[in-house]
């Protein structure tokens, strides 16, 4: 072999790569620094980002998934984290006993015993608080039970849903006959019947659509009063119809619970003495299939009620008792005289309310509120205070008619999916302050931008891998406007806390919602979101209750191996980072897709999969004696 000592131009000596690899790391790292402009978080951030930025493509072994995250859903056993460089270990929160797997801290059974029946007091929201003696909140991880599994992708989560997820066989009996759900062994099969319609909701659906127009896009947002296990909202979904469907905690065993399972918009409550969390004029038609609400009770407060929340032009639908009574008294067991009496009450109500009677078709009422306001409601009709219609909170229920107030409050809406972009009336009448036209088209290019950024590192946002989506703090509805499919939904939820009530526009655009203050827990059972956003969420409530309550009540209702994204100051979202840690969390921040020296920053975070089975039982049986409230009992 020659000896090359003359040197040829692909010779270097070892000193001199020694030398240039150095010269590289301190140009990199003096880079960083000069890039890093608000000091150490900052620059954990643009570390991070840069490691999960490498590859924009989901196929690259440098994507999102190298970065120490995977949004694919297994079913397999937690793995563990990478050592944090954190001098002190974070705390580590516990599981809690198998027994809570269906803890619902504002529905616990036994605290709602202790209330009034009366206008069903004891089934509206009664919460724990940490002030309260002897009654406290968990310091613990709801666990899945034994054997839970990632739903069924929609529509199949429609029609079946996993056994192993909701293990409740009672309605299987109770409801055999009227097709609500049945029990074939690893999964439950939901045929789509109800109590007033056996024969399914599709044919139900078309026996309304002869009257109501479904399919013309005016009629989008719908409002399910004691919903079953939401098959009317199920089967609306494909007509482009949403229902937000809701009923009491186990007046049937778990059927809010499979509601969600299945894939269908849904939350716990009830008609009874709280306004529900909606403003007014928010629903374009409420339904109730034999509902069991007192309609004609209470001076017809609960009409009055569906009548704040119904838009002009909107239909109300009663299916079943008293609807044709004289064909049907003997079959529902009551009096002729009882369901006589009861029908024409709610005739008197609807009269007062200027509700015009379209049709009885069978056992179905259709009433349609008038488009403008009433010009001859009766002297004897009282007027509800007009200050404020959106302050609902906890607020009592009146036998009071809520006034079409408000610039724009009878304004025609664009059909559906027109309105999704469409500047609202809202807006347009200048009700919102701070906002106008141009800077509400301006906030919904902004969301765009954003939710562009999270599907950069989250391809699985263009899939059906998500299907219950929740935004904690919803605005205007941009993030759910922006991520917008058909095969999800997103639950948009306007924190109490809020500066500005901007949960109408949410509804004028076609989307559902509801009110809520993030100090409580959420009206739903654990293992109900697929993905949960939000937007400034810990810096709203930062002196307002404990980031540990906030983020341990995500936990609750989020699913194994779902995802949050959490968009805040950088400070906030590192001690954010710190306290997940303990919580079976994996996370990975990012920087502000416009610059890494915007403060804002997002956290992506992924729940591992764990369930109850893997826990120490004896440690599960000490902490359930101590632990407030108890699981559904099957």
């Amino acid at each position: 072999m020659a000896n090359n000592k003359g040197g040829s131009p692909g010779a270097r000596s070892p000193l001199s790569l020694v030398v240039a690899m150095a010269l590289c790391c301190f140009f990199y790292l003096l880079g960083a620094w000069q890039r890093s402009g608000y000091g150490k978080g900052d620059a954990i951030a643009a570390a991070i980002n840069h490691q999960a930025a490498c590859s924009d493509n989901p196929s690259s072994s440098s994507s999102s998934t190298a970065a120490g995250l995977t949004f694919e859903t297994h079913h397999g056993g937690a793995s563990t984290n990478a050592s944090s460089s954190s001098p002190a270990p974070p705390e580590i929160f516990p599981a809690c006993a198998a027994s809570l797997a269906d803890h619902t801290p504002c529905h616990d059974q036994d605290r709602a015993m202790k209330f009034p029946r009366k206008n069903m007091v004891y089934r509206e929201r009664h919460c724990p608080t940490s002030a309260a003696a002897g009654d406290r909140r968990l310091r613990c991880l709801v666990p899945a039970p034994a054997g839970y599994v990632t739903p069924f992708p929609w529509p199949k989560s429609r029609d079946y849903v996993p056994f192993a997820n909701a293990p409740y066989k009672s309605l299987t009996v109770e409801k055999a006959v009227q097709n609500w759900v049945q029990y074939e062994g690893a999964v439950f099969r939901f045929p789509g019947g109800g109590t007033q319609f056996p024969k399914g909701a599709d044919e139900y659906i078309d026996r309304l659509a002869t009257v109501i127009p479904f399919n013309s896009g005016h009629v989008r947002t719908v409002l399910d009063t004691g919903c079953g296990v939401a098959s009317l909202g199920a089967y609306l979904d494909s007509r482009g119809v949403i229902a937000m469907s809701f009923a009491p905690r186990d007046s049937h065993e778990a059927q809010v619970q499979f509601a969600l399972e299945r894939g269908v918009p849904a939350f716990i409550g009830v008609l009874g003495s709280i306004k529900l969390p909606f403003p007014p004029r928010s629903f374009d038609m409420a339904h109730c299939s034999r509902c069991l609400i007192p309609w004609g009770a209470n001076g017809g407060m609960y009409m009055m009620e569906i009548d704040r929340v119904l838009r002009p032009g909107g239909y109300w639908v009663l299916s079943g008792p008293p609807i044709n009574w004289k064909a049907n008294h003997k079959a529902w067991e009551r009096t002729e005289a009882d369901l006589a009496a009861e029908q024409q009450r709610i005739e008197e109500y609807a009269a007062v309310l200027c509700w015009e009677k379209v049709t009885e078709i069978n056992e179905i009422g259709i009433w349609r509120k008038r488009p403008e306001p009433c010009p001859d409601r009766p002297a004897e009709a009282r007027a509800c205070d007009e200050a404020n219609q959106d302050d609902v909170w906890y607020k009592n229920m009146e036998a009071c008619i809520t006034p079409l107030a408000g610039a724009g409050a009878g304004s025609e809406l664009q059909p559906f999916p027109a309105r999704l972009t469409a500047v609202p009336p809202r807006i347009m009448s200048g009700s919102v302050p701070g906002f106008t036209a141009e800077s509400y088209e301006e906030e919904n290019r902004r969301w765009e931008r954003h939710v562009a950024a999270y599907k950069k590192v989250n391809y699985k946002l263009n899939t059906e891998r998500y299907r219950n989506i929740m935004d904690m703090n919803a605005g205007v509805g941009g993030f759910a406007a922006a991520i917008f499919s058909p095969k999800a939904w997103v639950m948009n939820v306007v924190p109490t806390a809020a500066e500005l009530s901007t949960l109408g526009v949410v509804y004028e655009r076609g989307l559902i919602g509801m009110y809520h203050d993030w100090c409580e827990a959420f009206s739903t059972y654990p293992r109900t979101y697929d993905l949960i956003h939000g937007n400034g969420i810990f810096t709203l409530y930062k002196d307002r209750c404990k980031m540990e309550d906030i983020l341990l009540e995500m936990d609750r209702i989020l699913r194994p191996e779902g995802t949050v994204i959490l968009r805040d100051d950088v400070e906030i979202l590192l001690k954010v980072q710190r306290t997940v840690q303990g919580m079976r969390w994996k996370t990975l921040m990012a920087n502000h897709e416009d610059s890494p020296h915007i403060r804002e920053k997002v956290l992506y975070a992924v729940k591992r999969y764990w369930t109850a089975a893997g826990e120490d039982s004896e440690e599960q049986k000490n902490m359930g004696s101590s632990s407030e409230g108890k699981g559904s009992e099957e």
